[in-house]
């Protein structure tokens, strides 16, 4: 399936960025209004906001000036599902690769993968290899790229309370300022 056959996500991406969040998929709601994480129930904005990434409150209608403050947004596959159950090998297969070419291309200081799925998804289909990473900073590194992990905000990972979101995004932080 090519890009030209859904609606999806822009890319936020510019040279210089600090900090490139991406996650494994747009919810088709999210690619339906245009903004990443938009579903009211997706907890990414109020742990975002929690967390002092940056020093004002964000919504997801403000996604894209972020840039501004040198933070970025992209997926590991751009085809929109209702849930990420919904993706195919074939999504990553070809996705991963263009998110290592943008990520080489872009050179942001830090990527935070949202969830250990997505960044299990691009191992395997962007590295060619598999892992069993955990959350936090990892030992990898692409292109010159730091990598940290942090547990996906979606509803359906309800392990995770918005608190415990907030702390993973505070650490996210600290890591993003060394």
């Amino acid at each position: 399936m090519s890009s030209d056959e859904f609606v999806t996500l822009p890319d936020y991406l510019r040279d210089g960025l600090d900090l490139l969040f991406v996650g494994l998929n747009p919810s088709q709601y999210s690619a339906e209004v245009g903004h990443y994480f938009a579903n009211p129930r997706n907890r990414f904005w109020p742990a975002f906001n929690l967390s002092g990434l940056v020093s004002r409150e964000v919504t997801a209608q403000e996604d894209a000036s972020l840039l501004s403050d040198g933070i970025g947004f992209t997926d590991v596959a751009k085809r929109p599902t209702p849930m990420g159950s919904g993706l195919r090998a074939a999504d990553f297969r070809q996705w991963a690769p263009v998110l290592k070419e943008k990520i080489i291309r872009f050179a942001p200081k830090l990527v935070c993968f949202h969830g250990l799925m997505a960044y299990k998804a691009y191992l395997q289909h962007g590295e060619g290899v598999r892992e069993s990473p955990r959350l936090g900073m990892q030992e990898r590194v692409i292109g010159t790229s730091k990598i940290f992990v942090v547990p996906n905000p979606s509803p359906a990972n309800a392990k995770y309370s918005l608190n415990d979101l907030a702390e993973w995004y505070g650490r996210l932080r600290e890591a993003a300022k060394q």
